[in-house]
């Protein structure tokens, strides 16, 4: 076990706490509410950032705390360890590293599982107790409790921990954990499954921090569910909001942090291991191409009372590896020049942006087009304006410069 590092002075260090971002300001302004009440409680500057549809952005809330404090301590407010966590918000300290060299920044983990949280949503299934006048103790009371759900089994395989520690030691005939989309089982198909077993009540908790189009879709298909099954009585409680027990959560992730004890779950991580079903999955270069693909996915939705993860995505991602190797190779002549030609041309689309290590070191400059999957490798800044030219432009591959396809 490495030993701890000391924390920075207190004096001289801010705190970022991290939110998704939204379309929907109020859900913005829920973060903007948790971080100043973290403030409060750990008597240090906490600003607020977004991993998109807000602002400010992570780099640019990094840049305006570089100014005024020498230490950063990032705090998630990921319920869950997915692709934001593991890819998105990573990649981008690794790029405000680099634009502030003399600026000590901690990374954080998620949320995940902790005894407040469980406070939390016990008090949740009380709240629906009280409103369906049942109670735990002597009526057959059944929970769902149901996450966002997510492509990474490491992420949904914490909600049914999750449930598991919500049923031990509490009188409820059964906790099930449920999805509202992306995996299974889903929210509709568990409570038709609950009506087997003929429950007085159900209570079903959404576990979200927002109250926004999710936690209306749950409270929906919770009560179609009491409309079709009259001999159940079914309600949807509330999410967990901003409520102050969260901010235990946050300062014990936020000494964690600053004190470089951070522990993920590597063992369990698709990116690490080849867990069965999710073996294309391994790899650092490929787990950050794969996280490009989020915004690509869910681009250009229009109706964004449907689609409450609606991006404006470009048409290419253009990555750069900026690591040590590549660097000394002429990489950040490269991505200027990139940046450069996009803007010279008339009809690019693209979003040019530098990269950690892509695992190619010896091959580079390295360069990755998402969502195409191509990599050139051995690239000089003059070979630029052909990238651009040729590929992102007129779809037309740079041949010679291919090193790989995914």
């Amino acid at each position: 076990m490495t030993e701890a590092s000391t924390p920075s002075s207190v004096d001289d260090e801010a705190v970022l706490l991290v939110g998704h971002g939204s379309r929907r300001e109020k859900s913005n302004e829920q973060v903007r509410e948790l971080a100043a009440g973290l403030e409060s409680r750990l008597g240090v500057p906490v600003d607020a950032a977004f991993l998109e549809l807000a602002k400010p952005s992570i780099e640019d809330a990094i840049a305006d705390l570089a100014s005024v404090v020498s230490a950063v301590t990032v705090v998630h407010c990921s319920l869950f360890a997915a692709g934001h966590v593991k890819n998105d918000v990573p990649l981008a300290i690794e790029r405000a590293r680099a634009s502030h060299d003399d600026l000590e920044i901690h990374n954080g983990r998620h949320l995940g599982i902790h005894p407040a949280i469980l406070e939390v949503l016990d008090d949740r299934v009380a709240a629906v107790e009280t409103e369906l006048g049942v109670d735990r103790e002597t009526d057959d009371l059944a929970v769902v409790l149901c996450g966002r759900g997510s492509s990474d089994p490491d992420s949904n395989a914490d909600v049914h921990k999750l449930a598991r520690l919500l049923h031990e030691g509490r009188p409820f005939s059964r906790v099930e954990p449920t999805f509202i989309g992306v995996t299974e089982p889903t929210l509709e198909e568990t409570l038709h499954d609950l009506s087997k077993h003929r429950p007085d009540a159900v209570a079903v908790i959404p576990y979200m921090l927002g109250d926004g189009v999710l936690t209306g879709r749950v409270r929906e298909w919770t009560a179609e569910f009491d409309d079709d099954y009259p001999y159940v009585e079914a309600l949807a409680g509330d999410p967990l909001g901003t409520d102050s027990r969260l901010l235990d959560v946050f300062a014990d992730r936020w000494q964690e942090a600053r004190t470089d004890s951070v522990e993920m779950s590597c063992d369990t991580c698709k990116y690490k291991v080849g867990l069965e079903g999710y073996e294309e999955d391994v790899g650092g270069a490929r787990a950050m191409l794969r996280a490009l693909t989020h915004r690509e996915s869910h681009a250009d939705r229009e109706d964004i009372d449907d689609e409450p993860h609606s991006h404006d995505a470009p048409a290419n991602h253009v990555a750069v590896c900026t690591n040590r190797t590549c660097a000394e190779m002429g990489a950040p002549a490269v991505l200027e020049r990139l940046r450069q030609a996009a803007r010279d041309a008339d009809d690019c689309d693209a979003r040019i942006t530098r990269s950690s290590c892509l695992g190619q070191c010896g091959d580079g400059p390295t360069v990755a087009v998402y969502p195409d999957s191509v990599w050139y490798g051995d690239v000089d800044e003059s070979d630029a304006d052909r990238i651009v030219g040729d590929h992102l432009v007129d779809g037309r591959l740079v041949s010679e410069l291919v090193q790989e396809t995914l």
